[in-house]
C-alpha cells in the first residue's frame, strides 16, 4: 500500500478554481437538488482543464456532501438548497491549507482514542494485519532505511482495527500530509527510529491482550517526541 501526497499549491489552486466556477454553473442554471450537473468532458472543455481536475474537485465537494455521483448516471447537486450550498463552498475556498503542528496534533487526539477502540474490538484478522505493518516497520528500521510510510501504516492498521469508519477516514485523510512533513520539519531522527521498535511492539501486545489503558500508556509514550515538538516540551 502506498500513500499518496496531497496536491500541490498550484494543483490546489486549480481545484478551487474550478469549484468556484461549479457553483457559479449551479447559480447560472438555477439548478436544484437532484439536478445533474453536465459531464466532466464536458466541464473540463468549459473551464478548459483536465478531466482528472475536474474529477478532483468534485470528489472534494462530494466530501462535504454538496454533490452526489451515480456510476453510470453521472453527478448530481445534493439534496440541500442553494443559498446553503453557496454558503458551504464559499467556506471551503477559504479553508487555509493544514499546518503540521495542527496534523500532528489531530493525529496525537485520534489514535489514543483508535488505540483503546482497537484493544477492546480488534479481530485475529487485525491483529495479523497490524503485526505485518510492525514487522515491515522493524525490517526498514534495523536496515537503516527510511521507515516514515511503515511507520504509519502500522498505526493505520490500529485505526482499522478500531472499528470507527469516521475515525479511520479521518487517519487516511491526514496521513499523507503527515508524511510529507515528517522529514521536512526533522521530527523524528535515526535513533527515534530504531526505538520505534520496542515503542511499536509494546502497543501491539497491549492490543494484543486487549488492555485498552495500557494500550493507550503506550502510545502516549510513543508520541513523546511528538508532544515535545507540538507544545515545546523540554
Amino acid at each position: 500500500m502506498k500513500l499518496e501526497a496531497q496536491p500541490t499549491n498550484d494543483s490546489k489552486q486549480i481545484q478551487n478554481s474550478i469549484i468556484s466556477n461549479i457553483r457559479d454553473l449551479i447559480n447560472l442554471k438555477n439548478l436544484e437538488p437532484g439536478d445533474k450537473l453536465p459531464s466532466e468532458r464536458m466541464l473540463s472543455d468549459k473551464f478548459e482543464v483536465s478531466r482528472s481536475n475536474v474529477r478532483d474537485a468534485i470528489q472534494k465537494l462530494e466530501f462535504y456532501g454538496l454533490l452526489k455521483s451515480i456510476p453510470q448516471s453521472g453527478t448530481f447537486v445534493a439534496n440541500i438548497g442553494v443559498i446553503a450550498l453557496n454558503g458551504m463552498i464559499d467556506d471551503i475556498l477559504r479553508l487555509e491549507s493544514q499546518d503540521f503542528k495542527s496534523l500532528v496534533e489531530t493525529r496525537i487526539l485520534l489514535e489514543l482514542k483508535t488505540v483503546r477502540l482497537a484493544a477492546l474490538r480488534r479481530t485475529e484478522e487485525d491483529l495479523i494485519n497490524i503485526k505485518a505493518a510492525l514487522d515491515a516497520y522493524e525490517t526498514k528500521a534495523v536496515s537503516g532505511e527510511d521507515a516514515v510510510q511503515e511507520d504509519l501504516l502500522f498505526h493505520l492498521a490500529i485505526a482499522k482495527a478500531c472499528g470507527n469508519s469516521t475515525i479511520n477516514t479521518f487517519m487516511l485523510t491526514i496521513t499523507p500530509q503527515i508524511i510529507i512533513n515528517f522529514e521536512k520539519y526533522h521530527v523524528c531522527d535515526k535513533d527515534q527510529t530504531v526505538k520505534g521498535i520496542k515503542e511499536h511492539t509494546e502497543i501491539y501486545e497491549a492490543i494484543k491482550k486487549q488492555d485498552s489503558m495500557l494500550g493507550k500508556q503506550k502510545m502516549k509514550e510513543h508520541f513523546n517526541s511528538l508532544y515535545q515538538y507540538c507544545y515545546n516540551i523540554k
